[in-house]
């Protein structure tokens, strides 16, 4: 990539982020709220983001050749996260048609006391994504299937997608296979696992408090069907062993996938080598054809079409099977895409490293500088929907100020996922609001507020930044220069 090499001046450098935080506010802020027109779409804001950044770099002398070579490197660097999008589809498409997703839904329908539906829609995802590092990964599987189960206990599906979140961003942040946990122990220069300990006096408590209002909600808001009223349970029962054949081969393809990320295998590769097993299954266990099977792969399940010797399928179940497929997240894709070639077009002059440097000028005490942190690390990943560059830039702007200071990085490098990687899911325009939304189905305005790990984590990270506490401040320990440690 051909990058200037010559220090951005400020105020070049944040044109191209007002221009996105203007666009963003105007269009999905004031036209639905205020002028009551619809929000302009997120995939058109960043493509008018990226083409005035690009205007703004014409008018200073960059080259048409430089900004390209500066976004097909950000773009290749994304590719890896496009496949994951890619492959989530195939396999949520490929578990529907051999009978998985729907055996599971099948036996949680059976085992679930619903009063508990929401606290499980949490654990669950919890335990799945701290052994396999990957939110999207839990989300795009159990999540799915305890989705499926609230829609059949007409639970309240906004806080079952959010529980299902959240405990789907714990192993995302804890687990020492998720790629972002990695990360921001590298952006910090900080080992891993002194990281993971770090993490935990925030997301432990945040995860205990999360788990006991779900615990209650299941009982101040319960499903509307009761074990003891199986009318609806047993529409779903019904409907769904008179599609598929159930047995306990059906479980080989999560295990594929439990397996590899246990052994830390690529992430593609094993994707695809389920929905290949998947697909396998379904053309030796169940009654579909090998054209069914593709076109599911293709465009997702259709029930309509593909279940022929059930008279009726009911409604209920078709909601649950008709999903998944190639295109299943193309919005998320292509979102995805623009908001990459915004940022690689702004990378090109180092924009967002020169605003968050010019931003620290006037921070000066160990306290403050763990709030700013906190508040850079939210703002950043904001504005480039990518945990790996925020913490890169985040980590590389923050690092020299923690060593005056007296801080150990790894309160820096723990800030990075509890104001980066926790909030990803409570910002619309991020790539991974865009892949949870369009993966459960449930809209964003439904499910944020009940994504209690992430909002309640902020909210300890913050006291504790605030207080000191866990941030291992020790005045005895002179920052390097000599100065006493400022505290307040």
């Amino acid at each position: 990539m051909a990058e200037d090499q010559t220090e951005t001046p400020f105020l070049q450098a944040i044109v191209p982020i007002l221009i996105l935080v203007t666009l963003i506010l105007y269009g999905l802020i004031v036209r639905p709220l205020w002028l009551g027109e619809t929000p302009i779409p997120l995939e058109i804001i960043f493509i008018l983001a990226a083409a005035i950044t690009v205007a703004q770099l014409f008018m200073l002398g960059h080259r048409w050749q430089d900004i390209q070579s500066s976004i097909v490197t950000k773009l290749c660097r994304a590719l890896p996260a496009f496949f994951i999008l890619f492959c989530i589809g195939l396999i949520i498409a490929s578990w529907i048609i051999c009978g998985t997703i729907p055996m599971l839904v099948a036996w949680g329908l059976e085992i679930i006391d619903p009063n508990y539906l929401y606290l499980v829609a949490f654990l669950a995802p919890v335990v799945f994504s701290t052994l396999t590092g990957t939110s999207w990964g839990s989300v795009g599987t159990i999540g799915v299937v305890i989705l499926g189960i609230a829609t059949a206990l007409e639970a309240n599906l906004g806080i079952t997608a959010g529980a299902i979140i959240g405990g789907a961003y714990f192993g995302d942040k804890m687990s020492p296979l998720s790629d972002t946990t990695n990360l921001a122990a590298l952006a910090a220069d900080v080992d891993l696992f002194e990281h993971i300990r770090s993490m935990m006096l925030t997301t432990i408590p945040s995860a205990i408090m999360a788990a006991l209002v779900y615990f209650v909600m299941g009982f101040i808001d319960p499903p509307q069907t009761s074990a003891d009223d199986l009318e609806t349970v047993n529409t779903y029962l019904v409907g769904l062993r008179s599609i598929f054949h159930f047995g306990w081969l059906l479980l080989l393809p999560p295990v594929i996938v439990l397996i590899g990320s246990l052994q830390r295998l690529p992430t593609v590769p094993v994707l695809i080598s389920s929905v290949m097993v998947a697909c396998i299954l379904a053309w030796g266990l169940q009654p579909f054809t090998f054209t069914d099977i593709v076109n599911s792969i293709y465009k997702g399940f259709d029930a309509s079409s593909m279940v022929t010797w059930v008279d009726n399928v009911p409604a209920e179940v078709g909601v649950l099977l008709d999903r998944g497929g190639l295109y299943a997240l193309n919005d998320a894709i292509i979102t995805a895409f623009m908001v990459f070639v915004f940022i690689g077009a702004m990378e090109h002059i180092r924009a967002m490293p020169t605003v968050v440097n010019r931003l620290l000028a006037g921070v000066h005490s160990a306290r403050s500088t763990i709030l700013t942190t906190l508040l850079a690390t939210g703002v950043t990943n904001a504005l480039t929907s990518n945990q790996y560059a925020t913490s890169f830039i985040v980590g590389d702007a923050f690092k020299s100020k923690y060593d005056r200071l007296g801080v150990p990085r790894k309160v820096l490098s723990r800030s990075l996922e509890d104001a980066g990687t926790m909030i990803e899911t409570l910002i619309p325009w991020t790539a991974a609001s865009l892949f949870m939304g369009a993966t459960l189905g449930i809209s964003f305005s439904d499910y944020w507020h009940w994504q209690l790990l992430s909002l309640i984590n902020l909210v300890v990270a913050g006291f504790l930044a605030s207080t000191g506490i866990g941030c291992f401040l020790n005045p005895a320990i002179k920052p390097i220069g000599g100065k006493k440690l400022k505290e307040h």
